[in-house]
């Protein structure tokens, strides 16, 4: 007898939820084994709904779900909250936002059982399965290292693990590739080939399709909550150009604005940077670059003064009149993957920007007239009028970086600090950002950019600081100077 086709490892039938703002409509979707899904499309269009709806972690307002696992036919999402494994940002800020230290190996043998902590002591299968993803996801260094105290792109390479740690049916990625390093992208791609071939369905949803492993891809588009099935492939940038540095002010001639001297930086007993000495100038614009965990974002956290430098180094800001916490939130504009994850809650996008002026997070002092004018304009700039009144809490990842950016930008403060700003943001985006970076730096901001991809950098930046294991291995400056 010939056996039918596959039965599908998921299936929604018409179904439409009311969460996720905006709603998904009428969705019909069915993810068969092996199967590879690029989804793209907006910010705000529905697409992390969509995952979270699909493997269960959202309930259908109307319409059918049904999973076919384990050789049972269900409703329920039990088992497809295991079987169907994903790796998402709003995973990696519940680990960040733990008040406990919690190993890499904590996370990832708690996604061996399907839970959200490891409340167990692993048996002897759990301990093999963590070696073999360890081996597999080059984490064997990490694995005793607190969650926490790891990089933005060691982050998502240990969520990858704990995604493995089951051999689910399928892997569903949200923006899975933000926040890695060229090198990183390549390895994790090369996993996501050996584990496709395994007959593991994927579905990846991103704003970077070039960056997508080689897989078999059948394409989908979400926008306004509707999925659009078997979509045309989204456009493909061209290669960027070779990133080359402006010419800026001749060196060591402007006031100095930062100063570090032998500092060094240690994250709950990890020692994460230094010992490094660098001067940022007045009409320098600086880009910072370097592996994941070479210590570029705690770099910028230090000089925006979340981090302090350990006792024997130290760190001036001679451009501020007091170098109070109050007065560099004012003067500095900051935006990284941490502060993302601190807004993440019920206050409203208003609040979120209009924060800037006071130096605040999460509420604002009642502003002015001429603040609120202000906020309005850099919001209706962004995309991000219609976010004002939203809580930060209901937003997408791309929607909420909108407002960040706003809340970084707004008060035009003398120095601005990118840490990876672009990700999450749809390419409509990213290239309005690049303009309106272009047009502060001209008007007398200073930035220094964290970032992974050359694309993201924005034109004028004048020197380049290359980081790794913590230490600097090289300054370049427009002149073709290069100190290391």
């Amino acid at each position: 007898m010939t056996p039918g086709p596959p039965l599908p490892l998921a299936e929604l039938q018409g179904v439409s939820t009311g969460r996720g703002l905006p709603p998904l409509r009428e969705v019909s979707f069915r993810l068969l084994p092996g199967e590879a899904w690029l989804v793209s499309g907006p910010n705000g269009g529905g697409k992390s709904t969509f995952l979270k709806l699909l493997r269960g972690e959202l309930s259908p307002t109307q319409g059918r779900r049904r999973y076919h696992l384990g050789g049972q036919t269900r409703t329920s999402a039990v088992q497809a909250l295991k079987a169907l494994a994903l790796v998402s940002p709003e995973q990696e800020a519940f680990y960040l936002t733990r008040d406990w230290v919690q190993t890499v190996t904590d996370v990832l043998l708690s996604g061996f059982s399907g839970d959200t902590l490891r409340l167990w002591d692993a048996d002897d299968e759990a301990l093999s399965r963590l070696s073999e993803v360890a081996a597999q996801v080059k984490l064997e260094a990490l694995l005793e290292r607190d969650f926490r105290t790891l990089s933005h792109g060691q982050r998502r390479r240990a969520l990858l693990g704990r995604a493995l740690m089951p051999c689910p049916a399928a892997l569903l990625l949200d923006e899975f590739t933000d926040g890695l390093s060229i090198a990183a992208r390549a390895e994790l791609r090369g996993v996501l080939q050996d584990v496709a071939a395994q007959g593991v369905a994927v579905v990846l949803v991103t704003h970077r399709p070039e960056e997508a492993p080689r897989l078999n891809w059948r394409h989908a588009h979400i926008a306004e909550g509707t999925l659009t099935l078997d979509a045309p492939p989204p456009p493909l940038p061209g290669r960027p150009e070779k990133f080359k540095l402006s010419p800026g002010r001749a060196g060591g001639q402007g006031q100095v604005l930062v100063q570090l001297s032998a500092a060094e930086v240690y994250r709950n007993g990890h020692h994460a940077l230094g010992p490094i000495s660098w001067t940022w100038r007045e009409g320098e614009h600086w880009l910072v670059t370097g592996e994941n965990g070479a210590g570029k974002s705690t770099l910028a956290r230090l000089v925006a003064g979340e981090f302090h430098s350990a006792l024997g180094g130290r760190v001036s800001r001679p451009f501020l009149r007091r170098d109070l916490l109050s007065e560099r939130q004012r003067q500095i504009g900051v935006l990284g993957a941490e502060l993302a994850i601190r807004q993440r809650r019920g206050w409203t996008g208003l609040e979120v920007v209009g924060s800037a002026f006071g130096g605040t997070e999460g509420f604002a002092h009642p502003l002015t007239e001429a603040q609120r004018r202000e906020v309005e304009a850099m919001a209706a700039r962004l995309g991000a009028s219609d976010l004002l009144t939203r809580p930060a809490d209901t937003l997408s990842q791309g929607q909420l970086r909108r407002l960040l950016l706003g809340r970084a930008l707004v008060h035009k403060p003398r120095l601005l600090i990118l840490d990876e700003g672009l990700d999450f943001l749809d390419a409509a985006s990213r290239a309005e950002v690049l303009v309106l970076l272009r047009e502060l730096m001209e008007g007398g901001t200073h930035l220094l950019v964290v970032a992974h991809r050359q694309e993201d950098a924005p034109p004028g930046l004048t020197h380049h600081l290359e980081l790794a294991a913590g230490r600097i291995v090289a300054e370049r400056a427009p002149e073709g100077k290069e100190k290391t």
